[in-house]
């Protein structure tokens, strides 16, 4: 340990002595220099790099390298520190700290890792070369680090506009910068000076233990309504690597607590009529924050009603026409110094739709041929529109449906229908049954039965009548019995077995009430059979022998068999009236073909198939009920045609 001291203090002496010697012989006239920069910019954490470039005449080798630091005292006076010094390429710190940050580079740069904010400070580069003399020069470190984004303190509550005292807008916060950073106000984007008399501004610095540096900087304002709409947010400007740079907090508002200076009462939702069955909102709304103190009510002549409500809003379902009326909404704020009280009124209108009525109640009985009238009376908040319909279709506009003539397809139900222009959708209406007086109306489904004597056959009578009435079958030798009976419509079913001379004569229904009586007349046709060639005949299909339906069986197996051959026989027709035409078209272009008259032949009707028993008999209709057979275009139909056409009575 001695040994070592005394080692080191054999060195010094012997650099004092080249020092002094160097000095004695270099002084002014050394050609030695030492070329640094002034200043060096390095970032907090980093490596800094001093360089020291040395001029160094030819023949001649540096002696050695000193590095200073200029450290201040408690006397306040600067003076040289050794940090590192390398003689013929050995490098010697004065203390362990130096040893672990400070280095000297081959070119006798000085490399400081991982700078800290004290690394801050002026450092002197010394170079010694024997002969030539000694030189030095020296430069600044300047240390800096970008500081962590500004942060918005504010607290959560509501500043009151129109109060003389300056209010705690917000404070704003960066932590860790250096050099020390500063911080700049924004309203709305403007710049907040210190020339302004409504807002202060308080400025704060911490030093970290590290070194680095955390601001502070408190927002004071006298605050107006007009407040409410500003954005403020704040800027930290700092230094960075000899750059000057800024960085943004988060933009934000401020609650401004303002008393309210009017007041609105509307309906949602807006721009609509109101119609019974709507949902529809009261809602009262006032421009003060926080929101006053509400109070609705539904004003009845001289008597108010308070209805309750959230924050100023009503909420009605399913409204009805006895909710018209005026509402009003009544507002009481607090301002600083006073209460204040506004009011609201609206004057709300349901509009509404009864159902219709009839000038005669229904059924409305009218006898056969009479003229008949029906007025729809319908009653509602605004002027009204009525139109009729039956089964779905619009026959008539007005309240009146008239008929004229009436016959059995004038009865049915009949639709009112009343609906309020400007509304959608929205109608009432009501129905009336027409019913029409007169003999028994008769028809059926089929007038022609296709049978097979011997067979049981169902013959379908039906009956409108509004009177009582009695149906009755030619046929003496049948079962008849009601299918079913609706209101005004009768059926009647007959069963009977076919003979010889219920073909001749066919079969009548007859129907009869207080009116009069009406038939109707089922024309009978014998279905012929031919037995099919694979059976040993005996003249009479299986099939046709068996019972059921009249004119269900027919041919059914002849059919099916004969379907196949028809078709093959009409595509062969056409393939030889092609080629035969293609053929003629030909001669006809050579010249070889000359058309004339003489060429044409009369076409004559085959003879009717005598083994066919056809029966017609007509019907024996009064002219009244012809007349109810008319065509859509008004064009009379024989009595004969009456199954043709089928008139649903049953509504």
């Amino acid at each position: 340990m001695g040994r070592s001291r005394l080692e080191g203090f054999a060195r010094s002496c012997l650099l004092l002595v080249l020092a002094s010697y160097c000095s004695s012989r270099g002084g002014a006239d050394s050609s030695v220099k030492v070329l640094m920069s002034d200043v060096v910019e390095a970032e907090i954490g980093e490596m800094a790099v001093i360089k020291c470039q040395t001029s160094i005449p030819e023949n001649h080798s540096y002696t050695y390298v000193f590095w200073y630091s200029m450290e201040k005292h408690l006397n306040d006076k600067m003076e040289r520190k050794k940090i590192v010094e390398m003689i013929n390429g050995n490098e010697v710190h004065n203390d362990s700290e130096a040893k672990s940050r400070f280095l000297v580079a081959s070119n006798f740069s000085l490399l400081i890792r991982k700078v800290t904010p004290q690394d801050a400070k002026m450092y002197i580069c010394k170079v010694g070369l024997g002969g030539p003399g000694v030189a030095e020069n020296r430069t600044e470190l300047r240390v800096s680090k970008a500081p962590e984004m500004p942060e918005i303190q504010k607290e959560n509550r509501g500043l009151t506009a129109g109060d003389p005292k300056m209010q705690e807008i917000a404070k704003c916060v960066s932590h860790n910068g250096y050099p020390t950073p500063t911080i700049t106000w924004y309203k709305d984007n403007d710049p907040l000076g210190p020339d302004r008399n409504d807002t202060e501004v308080h400025f704060a610095v911490t030093r970290e233990s590290s070194g680095l540096m955390t601001v502070h900087s408190t927002l004071m304002a006298r605050v107006t309504k007009e407040d409410r709409e500003s954005t403020f947010h704040c800027q930290v400007n700092y230094v960075l690597m000899g750059i000057n740079k800024t960085a943004e907090s988060d933009h934000f508002r401020v609650d401004v607590y303002y008393p309210s200076e009017n007041v609105t009462f509307e309906i949602e939702p807006p721009g609509q009529e109101v119609k019974e069955g709507d949902n529809i909102t009261l809602r009262c709304k006032a421009d003060g924050n926080p929101e006053p103190l509400y109070t609705l009510y539904s004003v009845k002549g001289e008597k108010e009603e308070e209805l309750p409500n959230i924050s100023g809003v009503y909420v009605f379902t399913s409204i009805k026409r006895e909710d018209s009326g005026v509402y009003q909404c009544k507002v009481l704020d607090f301002e600083v110094t006073a209460a204040i009280e506004l009011s609201a009124e609206l004057n709300l209108l349901v509009n509404y739709i009864d159902v219709p009525t009839f000038s005669s109640p229904s059924p409305v009985n009218v006898d056969i041929g009479k003229d008949l009238k029906i007025t729809c009376k319908a009653k509602g908040s605004k002027p009204l529109e009525v139109h009729w319909e039956k089964k779905g279709t619009r026959i008539a506009n007005g309240t009146q449906l008239i008929l004229n003539a009436v016959n059995y397809e004038s009865l049915g139900k009949y639709t009112c229908i009343t609906t309020m222009p400007g509304f959608s959708n929205y109608f009432k209406s009501k129905q009336v049954l027409v019913t029409v007086i007169g003999k028994p109306h008769v028809f059926a489904q089929k007038q022609t039965m296709y049978v097979q004597v011997g067979e049981q056959v169902n013959f379908t009578c039906e009956v409108y009548s509004v009177s009582p009435v009695n149906i009755t079958w030619s046929e003496p030798n049948g079962t008849a019995h009601k299918a079913k009976h609706g209101h005004q419509h009768h059926i009647s079913v007959f069963m009977v077995k076919i003979t010889d001379s219920l073909l001749e004569s066919g079969l009548n229904c007859s129907a009869k009430n207080s009116k009069g009586e009406s038939w109707y007349h089922f024309r009978v046709k014998q279905v012929v059979t031919t037995p099919p060639s694979s059976r040993a005949g005996n003249g009479t299909s299986e099939k046709a022998q068996e019972g059921g339906a009249a004119g269900s069986r027919p041919k059914q197996e002849s059919k099916k068999e004969s379907k196949g051959v028809i078709i093959v026989a009409v595509i062969i027709c056409i393939l030889l009236i092609a080629v035969l035409g293609a053929v003629l078209y030909f001669l006809h272009k050579k010249g070889r073909l000359h058309c004339s008259r003489s060429g044409k032949q009369e076409i004559t009707r085959p003879e009717a198939h005598k083994n066919e028993i056809v029966v017609e008999v007509k019907s024996d209709k009064l002219p009244e009920e012809a007349g109810l057979l008319q065509g859509a275009n008004g064009e009379k139909r024989s009595p004969g045609d009456q199954g043709e056409k089928y008139i649903d009575l049953r509504n």
